[in-house]
């Protein structure tokens, strides 16, 4: 195989990301099963598991930076990826290389041929196969640490099948209902269930409904709870187009820090990304110094989280996908940018809360420019306009996002902003137009 053969083949497979959900039996056991035809590579290195609604990708990316710095040797799994399905699966801050991502695959093929003939447990899908070639990849370059982003959800999710070290839980909000429940309490729940005995669970701030079933379960397991919030918190500072700075108060020390990323909820991501770090310190399992934790902070690369492209208009994309975070997003643009106009971009994924998103974008501007996608999953345009005219706005309509950014660049002065959002293939995209 090579590179594109091998990933045709990951594809061919049930994709909750391309396709609906209605016929995946969402069940640990088939990558389990897959997982022992391989030697279990998933136990060869010590995990931090990161579930969440909003912020696991890049909490989970501080961490594998701090401890990069560190000196140790990490996997780094998340999902979805910008340009290349190569960027889930990173070590010490690189993909996965596409000829050894199509030896592993070609070698991971008969197993997971193996556990399909049985039939029993249902076909394996793609995440699950990405997630088994991820744990041989981390085993076989000697990873010390391998730091996991859940897919969705948490409790039936491909990436629990591990003994973590620490378990984190990122800002839980509504998202994936149709699968993880309509309640925050049912989706904690959700999130709470990979937590094992034995870990110490660091936890972001979080709606009172979220946060009591999230103590439950930590009482439950007689297991450690670290508080973001209240056990660990921060101050901002200043902060310019390329990042903020900010105090943490962590749990053994006071650190003055830096980050390349916008937003308030990126710095509270940070104090979780410390917390956990900090854990690991205090228990022994890790040596990470304050400068360890400062350069991997300021180091970090985590692209499309609000991230400029441009400037003389600001073009600005950020990964915003559901209605909380495009609250948070709208709080950011107006904190960290001075801007006349505000433009959007947006092109929505059709398993989101279309109108809930809708509402927050409306709240932001009336100057609104449709675009779907090339993802098969991408919302009609057409259901977008009716959301926007419900709310007083009216907004255009183009067949590519490429087409998008040319409209809304040719309508914008130096002074005004223009904010791609709404789907991370969306960003992508626009991504692709300024990389030329």
């Amino acid at each position: 195989m090579n590179y594109q053969e091998a990933l045709d083949y990951i594809l061919r497979f049930a994709d909750y990301e391309r396709l609906p959900r209605s016929g995946i039996v969402w069940d640990v056991a088939r990558i389990e099963r897959l997982l022992g035809r391989l030697g279990n590579p998933q136990d060869a290195a010590r995990s931090i598991h990161v579930a969440g609604t909003k912020g696991k990708g890049s909490t989970a990316a501080m961490i594998s930076s701090i401890l990069k710095q560190a000196g140790y040797k990490v996997g780094l799994y998340t999902s979805p990826h910008l340009l290349s399905y190569t960027e889930r699966i990173q070590s010490n801050g690189q993909p996965i290389a596409e000829d050894d991502w199509a030896r592993l695959t070609e070698s991971l093929k008969p197993e997971v041929e193996a556990v399909n003939e049985q039939g029993d447990l249902g076909e394996l899908t793609t995440f699950e196969i990405l997630t088994a070639l991820a744990f041989a990849y981390f085993r076989e370059i000697g990873a010390d640490y391998q730091v996991l982003e859940v897919g969705l959800g948490g409790r039936l999710d491909a990436t629990n099948v591990v003994r973590p070290e620490a378990c984190v839980i990122t800002s839980i909000s509504f998202d994936h209902t149709d699968v993880l429940g309509d309640t925050l309490a049912k989706i904690a729940g959700e999130k709470a269930g990979i937590i094992k005995s034995g870990a110490t669970v660091v936890c972001a701030p979080q709606f009172p409904e979220a946060m009591e079933v999230i103590e439950k379960v930590c009482r439950e397991k007689e297991v450690r709870l670290v508080r973001v919030g209240t056990d660990v918190t921060w101050q901002r500072g200043d902060f310019s187009p390329e990042g903020q700075s900010f105090r943490l108060r962590g749990l053994e020390r006071e650190y003055d820090l830096r980050i390349p990323l916008l937003g308030e909820h990126q710095l509270e991501n940070a104090a979780v990304a410390v917390a956990v770090v900090e854990v690991l310190s205090g228990a022994g399992a890790a040596k990470i110094s304050a400068g360890d934790i400062s350069t991997g902070l300021e180091w970090l690369r985590w692209p499309g989280r609000l991230q400029v492209l441009r400037q003389e208009p600001w073009v600005v994309i950020d990964g915003a996908h559901n209605a909380y975070s495009f609250k948070k997003l709208g709080e950011a643009l107006r904190q960290y940018f001075r801007y006349d106009r505000l433009t959007l971009i947006l092109g929505f994924g059709g398993d989101k809360d279309i109108g809930g998103m809708v509402a927050e974008a409306a709240a932001l501007t009336g100057e609104v420019i449709i675009a779907r996608s090339r993802h098969p999953r991408s919302v009609e345009p057409a259901l977008l306009v009716e959301e926007f005219s419900k709310r007083g706005v009216s907004p255009k309509v183009v067949g590519t996002v490429a087409e998008a950014v040319r409209l809304a660049l040719d309508g914008a002065d130096p002074n005004d902003l223009i904010c791609a959002a709404g789907s991370v293939f969306v960003i992508a995209e626009v991504m692709d137009y300024f990389n030329g």
